[in-house]
This record gives structure tokens, C-alpha cells and sequence, in this order.
């Protein structure tokens, strides 16, 4: 989602942002976002209060930088084959890519087609190489990002939204945990997932399944830094009608450390929460280091170890949050920032550790430890 899009228009007039335009939301145009062919949707620069950081400390370390932006909306394969066109137009520059979160993914998929042997080297940030659990909680309704966008619109709930307008966008289907990462569930299977409630749609799921086929595998040229010690979402459970997810500190708060992780890249850890990684400082230094030498000295190349503290939460427990409506157009200034900053932000949990066995020994009982 870190690609504004909406309806070009010619100048004189501005575009028509619908993502990331508040008003819009409210006036319920989000629903112009289901993919349609010829639905005039179409890609209208970065994000760049999420981008603009790290491209300008790249560039003051000698890198000319430029963005690529694209309709998050459409599967990670047509947009793989875009961004492998666009890398065709320059075949005799030394091209290198800075790619976040599911960017990392639409680069795999691009360095997998003929014609882009040209490309150096590939950091990836915070990318779901092997899933996430938000695209599961967005497709059910119960996203933080989802339920928080609802909020601005006065007629329509979050789970209105999941199934009318989310559920339609091939790009969160790719984004779903792979096979063997999501304990015993098979997400990409319709019939493992709750009868209520929104749910996937089965052709989508089926297409998705064989995107790992698509993705190019890592070599010398691929590097990850991956986030941990921030509150994740790190597995799902079916209990009867409901999913359940477990919250620990193994993640970067949106993608799990596990699955942030690829075999072959060299890794580096950091703990800038997901939505921070391309505005940190010392995360861009190491991004410079690793495209000019290959190597960085500012992030550790081993992660600590994550405490064992964990919190449940179901979906019927999160359609409970964030559910008084927004008024836009009320909010004072400062208001609208802190809402539009804190979309990302999954509710407070209380983490707790695991109750340790009674100690038999002198009468002596353990309590248990809790952790914030």
C-alpha cells in the first residue's frame, strides 16, 4: 500500500487520489478500488511521507535514485513482469533495488524473467518472503489498517470493506503465508478457513498457490534485513467458526522474522518496526553499505533472543476494535496526522510469559512472569 493510486488527469486539473485520500474514503469511493478491466486505476507516485527519507539519504551517498511505483492491487507476477519491462529500458546501467515489504516480492518475481541479469545487487526490507499473517487479517476484516480505514467511512463496516473491496485484490492472496508456515492450516485450501465472516475467494486462492514457482531464488547479489522484537502476529489456529492468532516478539510487527528470512541471502537484523524501515537512519547507512561494498558493520548479522512472552486474540475478539465512526472533516489538524500515522498500529496486548512448572522443592511455587 505504499503507492498512491487513483484516476490520472490532465493538466491543468490534479489527479484524483483515492488511496490515500481520506475524503474519498469517507465519501465511500474506496469501493472504485475493486480491480476491473479498464477501471482507469493507475499507479500516481510513492507514498512519500514512507519513501522520501530513504531515497534522499541514498542520494546524498552518491546513488542516483529513482522510484518505482506500482498498483499494489494486481498479483505479485503481472507486476513482476512491469517492473522486469521497465529494468529492460536501461540493460547497460549498473541498476541495483531497494525493496520494501511486498516490493521485495515484485522484485523477485521480476529477476526471475530473462533480461535483468544487469541488476547488481537486491536489499530487501521487511519482505514477506515467505508470508504474512495481515493479509490473512485483511481478507477477514479484522486488519488494523482496514478497521481503522472503515472507521472514515459513515456507511460501510470493515468487514463491508474485506469482502466488497479487499478480498478482490489478487496482490493479499500472494501475500499469505506459504504452505508449512502457518501450522496446520493450508490457507491456500477455502475449506480451512471460518464459515462466518468475510472469506477468500477460491479462484484467487487457487491462482495463488503456485506463486513460489515464479519468484527468483537468492544468490551472492540478495541481502535482507529483517525486523524483530516488535509485536507480531507469528501464527493462526482455526478454533471452531474463528481464527486465532498468537502475538509474540518475533517479527517487525507485520512480517514474522521466520518468514522474513531467505535461504541463501545474507541477513541482517534490526529492531525498526516495519512501517520505520525505510525512515530509519541507521537501517538507510546499512542499505548504502550493502549497495556500495556489499557488507555493513551497523546492523548485526545475528538476532537476539526474542522473549517467549505471547498474547491470543481471535477475529471475533478484534471486529470489537476500532469501531466508532470519524468525521473527517471535524478533525483538527493535528488529529488527522496522528490518525494517519498510527494506521499500521495492531491494538495493546498485554504479552505474557509462559506460567513456569511448580517447584516441588521446599514448598516452593513459581508465579507467573508477565511482560509487556
Amino acid at each position: 500500500m505504499g503507492s498512491q493510486l487513483g484516476v490520472a488527469r490532465r493538466a491543468p486539473l490534479p489527479h484524483d487520489i483515492l488511496w490515500l485520500d481520506p475524503v474519498d474514503i469517507a465519501a465511500g469511493r474506496l469501493a472504485l478500488l475493486r480491480p476491473a478491466r479498464d477501471d482507469g486505476v493507475v499507479p500516481l507516485g510513492v507514498v512519500l511521507y514512507t519513501y522520501l527519507r530513504l531515497k534522499l539519504h541514498l542520494q546524498a551517498a552518491g546513488f542516483e535514485c529513482a522510484f518505482h511505483d506500482y498498483d499494489w492491487r494486481l498479483g505479485v507476477d503481472v507486476l513482476g513482469q512491469r517492473l522486469a519491462a521497465r529494468l529492460h529500458l536501461e540493460p547497460a546501467k549498473r541498476v541495483m533495488l531497494v525493496a520494501h515489504s511486498m516490493g521485495g516480492l515484485v522484485s523477485r518475481a521480476a529477476l526471475a524473467m530473462a533480461g535483468t541479469g544487469h541488476v547488481q545487487r537486491i536489499v530487501l526490507l521487511g519482505t514477506p518472503n515467505f508470508g504474512s499473517f495481515a493479509p490473512v487479517q485483511a481478507l477477514r476484516g479484522t486488519y488494523a489498517v482496514v478497521r481503522k480505514i472503515a472507521r472514515l467511512n459513515q456507511e460501510h463496516s470493515a468487514e463491508w470493506l474485506a469482502e466488497n473491496v479487499f478480498n478482490c485484490f489478487p496482490s493479499l492472496y500472494h501475500l499469505l503465508p506459504a504452505p508449512g508456515h502457518s501450522a496446520d492450516l493450508d490457507l491456500f485450501d477455502p475449506g480451512e478457513w471460518p464459515q462466518s465472516g468475510p472469506r477468500p475467494r477460491a479462484r484467487l486462492l487457487a491462482a495463488a498457490r503456485s506463486l513460489p514457482r515464479l519468484l527468483a531464488a537468492a544468490d551472492e547479489r540478495f541481502f535482507v534485513i529483517a525486523g524483530v522484537n516488535q509485536e507480531t502476529v507469528t501464527a493462526v489456529a482455526r478454533r471452531r467458526d474463528d481464527f486465532v492468532y498468537t502475538i509474540t516478539r518475533n517479527g517487525d510487527g507485520t512480517v514474522p522474522t521466520e518468514q522474513a528470512l531467505l535461504p541463501g541471502a545474507r541477513t541482517y537484523f534490526t529492531g525498526v518496526a516495519h512501517s520505520e524501515l525505510t525512515r530509519d537512519s541507521r537501517v538507510a547507512q546499512a542499505v548504502a553499505d550493502l549497495l556500495r561494498f556489499g557488507k555493513t558493520r551497523r546492523l548485526p548479522t545475528r538476532r537476539a533472543r526474542a522473549s517467549a512472552a505471547a498474547a491470543r486474540i481471535s477475529d471475533r475478539q478484534l471486529r470489537h476494535t476500532q469501531i466508532p465512526k470519524v468525521e473527517w472533516s471535524a478533525l483538527p489538524s493535528a488529529a488527522r496526522r496522528i490518525f494517519l500515522q498510527s494506521l499500521n498500529e495492531p491494538p495493546t496486548l498485554r504479552l505474557r510469559l509462559p506460567a513456569r512448572r511448580t517447584l516441588r522443592s521446599r514448598g516452593v511455587r513459581s508465579a507467573p512472569h508477565r511482560s509487556r
